[in-house]
């Protein structure tokens, strides 16, 4: 067993925490090495089997996340911005892969990110599903084929508990048309609009938002035209398909060399 790679799961307690838990404990290919929460939360010292309403599984929550770091070789971080760059120290001291499922990160976080990379294996990606990862390489197709007579709009619908939009999803999916376009995000992208806005730019890629109930996860990347439409889709009905992209994303990262990676380089994509 000890010869499994052992996997650090933070954000225990959160509900994609719970099921990166879930995925470790049930693979053959990997063991829970550490579970880690914020100062002061009350799972800290409990089992986490427990802690999840089910039977213990001998390990204890801690918000030592050094320790538990140390002795692994590799870390899941669905978090926050800022949990995440303090562990990406960590993780590069340690020479563990980092697999960072965060979104909202800023640019000054992805520049320490990119920092640690030089020391560890880094695989961040705005969503660990096959499929998602599929619709960006068909995105970014489909964008090189039409030209700007196309308008391009990324519309996307998470539960409603999400703090951030656009979704990192849709981040990913606009970076993919912008680059099937050959141009930059930051050049094109239009959001928010309230009021009169004037008519839509030409070139322009689209963001929408919409947020409610339990939805796991929609995105829908709209190619409209004069006379037809082409969309492109996916539906997310259960996040265990991130957890088990995330773990495969740490299972590969073991044999790769230091360096930033996303889910494309993991899938072969």
């Amino acid at each position: 067993m000890d010869s499994l790679p052992g996997i650090v799961v933070m954000g225990a307690s959160g509900r994609m925490g719970q099921m990166l838990i879930g995925a470790v404990l049930n693979s053959e290919k990997a063991r829970l090495a550490g579970c880690v929460e914020r100062p002061g939360h009350p799972w800290i010292g409990r089992d986490v089997g427990e802690a999840m309403g089910g039977p213990a599984v001998g390990v204890k929550v801690t918000d030592d996340a050094l320790a538990v770091i140390a002795q692994a070789q590799a870390v899941i971080d669905f978090t926050t911005p800022e949990a995440t760059v303090a562990t990406a120290t960590l993780t590069a001291q340690a020479r563990a892969v980092h697999v960072i499922g965060t979104t909202g990160l800023a640019p000054e976080h992805l520049q320490k990110i990119k920092a640690a990379a030089r020391h560890a294996v880094i695989v961040r990606a705005g969503n660990m599903s096959l499929g998602v990862n599929l619709l960006v390489q068909l995105t970014r197709r489909v964008a090189a084929a039409l030209d700007e007579d196309f308008d391009i709009e990324i519309v996307e619908a998470h539960h409603r508990h999400k703090v951030d939009a656009p979704s990192g999803t849709a981040l990913m999916l606009g970076q993919a048309a912008a680059e099937g376009r050959r141009i930059g995000l930051d050049e094109c992208s239009e959001r928010g609009r309230d009021g009169i806005t004037g008519e839509r730019a030409k070139g322009a890629i689209g963001f929408s938002a919409i947020r409610g109930g339990d939805i796991v996860g929609e995105h829908d990347v709209i190619f409209a035209g004069l006379g037809e439409r082409i969309v492109l889709r996916h539906v997310a009905t259960d996040r265990r398909i991130f957890a088990r992209g995330a773990l495969r994303a740490a299972l590969w990262g073991q044999d790769q060399k230091p360096g930033e990676y996303d889910m494309l380089d993991v899938l072969g994509l």
